[in-house]
């Protein structure tokens, strides 16, 4: 932490796939250190609150802020008062923390002290002093109700309104979308989630790890694959388990191919989007032939509960090895043929092509994260920034756009693609003889961290055990909390018919950050 003028009292956790560190905090150390770090050019990986109350008289609420830092993942906690909990605003150095900040007044009641003091996960149909994740607040479901959300207005001659969602024509998730518009162009995109609410965080508490872990897994079901992963080394660094080296390069093979899965279905509706239904077809078929293989081999199309804490449920023999090697040498050469298709089709290029670009300053200033960082300049990748077993041996490429556009989006999934299928075969290739799963035990009051590069972006899980060795806190961070905003910026100065292309190039989860 060599950035600091005030050092911090950290402690170091054993037994995680990255170096991890915590503290305690009061909120003038909070501030500083956010500033500090923000000039460091860290990031702040996700920011949560919790209810104390239950370890004793003298608790009460909590903050937790995660960091990433060149050491590795550091996570500041702020003790808040029981009688009035409250927290300063972290968004001046950190934009991305302002829904995060607002969540957790809608789930704990902590008051942020200064700031956008709007709900975000909270409509109109929860009683004011309803939070979900307070330990006193019973089970309860509420009448839906009509809310006026205080949008931010534009005004001025010529300038109109368009809303759009939050029940969409197609199946995609609920979520509105209001568009200030001057004639064709867009002056101001401003999102309201929060439909998707199913109280995971809080059914967490009380289950064992290994029954957590299925429950992580459906998080946001395309990601299960890095959801469960993360969830399990939080897990296995409270029981100081440490999976076989098979089941690590197991797990790695089924995340590559929730990887390639995922870039195959976006690249097809990418086509879609611009009338070229001919790519939408051919990705489709690809995607379904991939995840078939799936089925075929591992016992389900999208990779459900095949990550268990201490290892995994499934194993590959020599016939499967066969088969997910010819199926790479297939894919690779038949999106190759497609990428050609993509990059001679003048209609498609002229629709991506600087739509709904991001800047790389913007892109940095907003904590842009994932694939649509990199496409937008911004280096950062777990699997090559803070490699965990076996990506340290893997050694993957970072797919790095500039122009921030649907175009480069695109071209970063295509590279994707083509890095994860040499990864998998090299998976293949060197997969360690052995065991595929250990015995993992639970233990008491205890804190563990998971951290994994999901086809989205870095899916982080903070995990805490109660007194009885069961979970008692659970908070699952999705990559889409730092995109989400940003997807405001892109959308300015397009045309709202553009809006569905650049959205799918983004594809960021309604149901992740929204626990």
């Amino acid at each position: 932490m060599q950035f600091l003028e005030q050092p911090i009292d950290f402690e170091p956790l054993a037994g995680h796939a990255a170096l991890t560190f915590v503290a305690r905090v009061n909120a003038q150390q909070l501030t500083a250190f956010c500033g500090a770090a923000h000039t460091a050019e860290r990031r702040m990986v996700a920011l949560w609150g919790s209810d104390e109350r239950d370890r004793d008289s003298q608790s009460g609420y909590a903050l937790h802020v995660a960091f990433d830092l060149a050491e590795g993942l550091c996570c500041l906690t702020l003790p808040m008062s029981g009688e009035d909990p409250q927290f300063p605003d972290l968004s001046l150095p950190f934009p991305v923390a302002n829904r995060m900040q607002r969540a957790v007044h809608d789930m704990i009641g902590a008051r942020l002290e200064a700031g956008d003091q709007r709900p975000w996960l909270r409509h109109d149909n929860w009683p004011a002093d309803h939070y979900p994740l307070r330990r006193d607040t019973p089970d309860s479901r509420f009448e839906t109700r009509n809310e006026e959300y205080a949008f931010v207005t534009v005004e001025g001659d010529g300038v109109h309104e368009v809303a759009v969602g939050p029940i969409h024509a197609g199946i995609i998730e609920p979520g509105h979308f209001r568009f200030s518009v001057m004639g064709e162009s867009v002056l101001r995109l401003e999102e309201r989630l929060g439909w998707k609410h199913k109280g995971i965080e809080r059914r967490f508490c009380g289950m064992g790890l290994g029954d957590g872990a299925r429950l992580a897994g459906r998080v946001s079901g395309d990601s299960t694959v890095a959801y469960a992963w993360a969830y399990c080394q939080a897990a296995e660094a409270i029981g100081g388990a440490m999976p076989p080296p098979r089941a690590l390069w197991l797990r790695a093979l089924l995340l590559e191919r929730e990887r390639v899965a995922n870039h195959l279905g976006d690249l097809g509706y990418l086509g879609n989007d611009v009338a070229v239904s001919f790519g939408l077809m051919q990705f489709m078929r690809l995607k379904e032939d991939w995840v078939r293989l799936n089925a075929s081999l591992f016992g389900h199309r999208l990779l459900m509960d095949r990550i268990i804490p201490g290892g995994v449920s499934v194993d590959l023999d020599a016939a499967g090895a066969k088969a997910i090697t010819e199926q790479c040498h297939a894919l690779g050469r038949e999106v190759q043929n497609l990428k050609q298709i993509y990059d001679e089709h003048a209609g498609l290029q002229d629709r991506f092509l600087t739509t709904g670009r991001v800047f790389p300053h913007l892109a940095k200033r907003l904590g842009m994260i994932g694939l649509a960082g990199r496409a937008s300049a911004q280096k950062w990748d777990l699997r090559c920034n803070h490699p965990c077993e076996p990506y340290e041996q893997l050694e993957p490429k970072m797919a790095i756009q500039r122009n921030g556009d649907v175009a480069a989006r695109a071209l970063v999934r295509f590279s994707e693609i083509s890095e994860s299928l040499h990864l998998i075969q090299k998976i293949i290739r060197d997969l360690p003889q052995g065991s595929i799963c250990d015995t993992t035990r639970s233990e008491a009051d205890k804190r563990g961290f998971g951290w994994i590069e999901g086809w989205r972006g870095d899916v982080l899980v903070a995990l805490e055990t109660g007194k009885d060795g069961k979970i008692r806190r659970c908070h699952c961070h999705d990559p889409s909390w730092q995109n989400w905003p940003v997807l405001e910026h892109a959308a300015i100065d397009n045309i709202i018919p553009d809006f569905p292309l650049i959205n799918k190039s983004f594809n960021l989860s309604y149901a992740g950050q929204d626990l």
